[in-house]
Formats: C-alpha cells, structure tokens, sequence
C-alpha cells in the first residue's frame, strides 16, 4: 500500500431533527459534545437513521486518498457489533484496505450521533467507544513495513494502549506522518506531542493555532525558525491566508481559495491532508501539493459531510 491510516474508527449516524429535540435533551446547536453509552443509546432511541457513514479523522483523509485512486489502508478499533459491521462495509464501499480484524469488545464500536436540524445545522454527540481502547495487539508490523507512508492521528494518542501502538507503529515504518488533530489534544499533551515532532516523525499537519500552541508562541515567525531547526517536513493550514510547507530551510507557501460558497468545514483539514499526500506519493512537488490539499479542502467545505 502507499498510505497506511491509523485512527479512531467512529461511525456518524446522521439523524434528522427539529430544533425542539435539542432543546428536550439539553444539546447546543452546533457543538459536539462528549456523552457516554446510556446518553447515546437514549438518544438513538427515539430517532430514525438517515445514513451512516464510517469516520473519524485519519479515516476521512484516507477515503479521499482512495478517491484520487490511490491504494490505501486503515487501522481503526471496533467491536464485532451492528455499527463495528457498518464501520467495516462503509470503508470497503470507498476501495479502502480495512486491516483491522474485529471481534466482539466488552465496549461497543464508538459513534457520533449527527443531528441535523432544518437549517443544516449539525450538532454532534460522540459516544467513543472502543475506538480509543486501540492497543499494540492490534498493530500488525508486516502491514506497517509494507506500506510507503504510516499516517496517525492525535486525537487518538494517550497513555497506556494508544501510546504503545503508536510506537509499535513509528518504529516499524518507513515514514511516519500525523496530524496534531485539534488544540484541545495540542494542550492535554503538549509534551508528548513535541517529543513526537522533534524526534520520532517524518511529516506533520497542524493549523496555525495548533502549532503555535505547541511551541507556546503568538508569533508565526517562531513556527518559521522552529520548524527550519528539525529535519521534517511540517505542513501548516492557515485558513483564509492558505497554507505553508517548511522543510528543512525550504519555505513553500499557497493561497487559499477565494470567493467560496462555505456550507460545512468538517473535514477540511482532513482532505487537505489527503490531497497533499496524494502529491506527496505521486511524485509532485511541494507546492503542488499544497495546491491539491487547498483543491480539496475547497471542495469539502462547499458541501455537507466529510465525503468529497
């Protein structure tokens, strides 16, 4: 394979709804929130599914690799269960190598109920499940060695199993790139997170807040000198100021897109990654691959869902 992803396997059950089940069950429009199993299985209990799709983050970047036809794979935590089965065909209806061989978990497959109500507003509630129980048993080295580019998430990191997977994956791959996720897994894990950047990965994705956060700055200029201090290639969005790649002492930047009908950023970050790996394993250079993460990215943020 050329990309191998490992994240957390979280199926989206989208569901439509009126503004009064928010209110009803205490949700605030347009927030995703944490809830456990008995909220979810309460909530699912007096809704129709419209459609559900298998997500998360590593998982949306790798479906959009696979669209540009490119022979990807992925690693994601479910139990043998309803959802874990919908988890596993939805992958393989994207042309995805699901590489991960479920059995059944004494915690169910991890969801986000998406609610949407009739002005497009989605309102998530992420039950996560066994996805973040991923340990080093399910990390299969043969599958890592094999493949060009090993790509992980951070919002799955943690001590205890996590960790330990990821190192089991670093250690067997011949490249290694991750995403920093968010700034909420930037700031709970801040030194981990830096010990990763300067010493065990080979590519890394951030937004601007998030990179910032991490080398405990306000300045971008700071991001330019750390970054051209470490022999890795970092890849920054920016939002509407584009994106920008350091490697070495290579500075690449692009712009973004103008005069975009915005209708759902989901996802954006996610393709964004998936278009400049697409460049990346297709022998394209720095900046245009930064110009096919920016194409994507622009696509999905023009339409509902993280699916081109």
């Amino acid at each position: 394979m050329k990309i191998l992803g490992i994240g957390n396997a979280i199926v989206d059950v989208l569901c439509k709804v009126d503004d009064s089940f928010l209110t009803k069950n205490s949700l605030t429009k347009g927030t995703m929130k944490l809830i456990d199993e008995i909220k979810f299985k309460t909530l699912m209990s007096s809704l129709k599914i419209e459609d559900t799709v298998s997500g998360g983050s590593i998982a949306n970047s790798i479906v959009g690799l696979s669209q540009l036809g490119n022979d990807v794979g992925f690693i994601g935590k479910v139990s043998d269960d309803n959802l874990g089965q919908k988890y596993e065909d939805g992958l393989k209806k994207e042309k995805v190598n699901y590489l991960y061989k479920k059995s059944k978990e004494p915690i169910p497959t991890g969801s986000c109920l998406i609610l949407i109500t009739p002005d497009s507003e989605r309102t998530m509630c992420t039950y996560l499940g066994t996805a973040g129980k991923i340990n080093e048993n399910d990390i299969d080295e043969k599958i890592i060695k094999e493949s060009e580019i090993t790509f992980l998430e951070g919002y799955l990191w943690d001590e205890g199993g996590p960790k330990k997977a990821f190192n089991k994956a670093i250690n067997n791959s011949k490249t290694v790139a991750m995403s920093l996720s968010d700034l909420f897994c930037v700031e709970r894990h801040k030194p981990q997170f830096l010990d990763l950047v300067k010493n065990k990965l080979d590519i890394i994705f951030a937004n601007e807040q998030e990179i910032l956060s991490l080398i405990d700055s306000n300045i971008f200029s700071d991001v330019i000198s750390f970054s051209k201090s470490l022999n890795k290639n970092i890849v920054i969005t920016r939002g509407d100021k584009g994106a920008i790649s350091i490697k070495n002492a290579e500075v690449i930047e692009c712009l973004a897109q103008k005069n975009l009908k915005i209708k759902d950023l989901t996802g954006a970050g996610d393709l964004f990654a998936a278009g400049f790996l697409h460049g990346l394993i297709n022998k394209m250079n720095t900046k245009d691959c930064l110009n096919k993460g920016t194409e994507l990215s622009a696509k999905i943020i023009q339409k509902v869902g993280a699916r081109i």
